[in-house]
């Protein structure tokens, strides 16, 4: 979708030209209703030319009628017939003058810490060519005595996420191309001992066999203890009557 060119001084010419709602001026214009208001009001874009857009090609006299006739209708902007700007196709970088006496330096880092890299990768991360990049490597470059390594994200020819996007490509393509068969090396870190994990002594196995055995005895005090059931005593022992022997 095309967009629609000077909003504001669209706007002000379909104030003073037509008869459309400040909503549907708004909504064309990419402006607020109540801005489109204030221009009616001279409050805001003073001064600014109005812009036809139907001479330039953006609306039509119709669709412009078909709105007023309609304030619920919506402008929709005319498709033009002039050829649209071809987007650049993909290319070297461009590089400032001010950087580009940097790329020696950004190549002979590159070399030095991203091996897996490949020439048409940092030839692209950096701008640079092939040539260059060998003259680098080969130290036959015409200033290879003066180079000092310096990241291309230090010196601004790359952005980190373009340069660790680079990185992490590249090495996934040496891992396919890295034999079945091949181990890396690997650091081997020889784990310490866990604390506290001597053998075990005569002495520690009576300490463990009296620890046991405490706590033996502190579950059997914590256990509720039983309780003998006693029979409540009868009204007769109680209050025992006159006993009297039958003659």
């Amino acid at each position: 979708m095309s967009l629609l060119l000077m909003p504001k001084a669209t706007a002000v010419w379909l104030v003073d030209n037509t008869m459309l709602t400040f909503i549907q001026i708004g909504e064309f214009c990419k402006l607020h209703e109540l801005e489109v208001q204030a221009i009616a009001d001279g409050e805001v874009a003073v001064g600014i030319v109005g812009l036809d857009p139907v001479t330039n090609g953006q609306l039509t006299a119709k669709e412009i009628e078909r709105c007023e006739a309609d304030p619920i209708a919506r402008l929709k902007i005319a498709k033009s017939d002039i050829p649209q700007p071809v987007a650049r196709q993909k290319g070297p970088r461009y590089t400032p003058v001010s950087k580009r006496a940097d790329k020696p330096d950004a190549i002979a880092w590159m070399l030095k810490n991203q091996p897996d890299l490949t020439d048409a990768q940092v030839g692209r991360l950096i701008g640079t060519t092939k040539p260059t990049i060998k003259a680098v490597r080969d130290r036959t470059h015409w200033n290879s005595s003066n180079l000092q390594p310096r990241s291309p994200v230090e010196v601004g020819l790359c952005t980190h996420l373009e340069l660790h996007d680079a990185v992490v490509l590249a090495v996934t393509r040496a891992e396919k191309k890295r034999p079945k068969g091949e181990v890396v090396e690997a650091e081997v870190v020889e784990a310490e001992p866990a604390p506290f994990m001597h053998p075990a002594t005569p002495e520690d196995e009576a300490a463990s066999s009296s620890i046991k055995t405490a706590d033996a005895l502190f579950k059997k005090t914590d256990e509720p203890e039983e309780v003998e059931e006693v029979a409540e005593p009868t009204i007769a022992q109680i209050w025992p009557g006159d006993k009297t022997e039958s003659a």
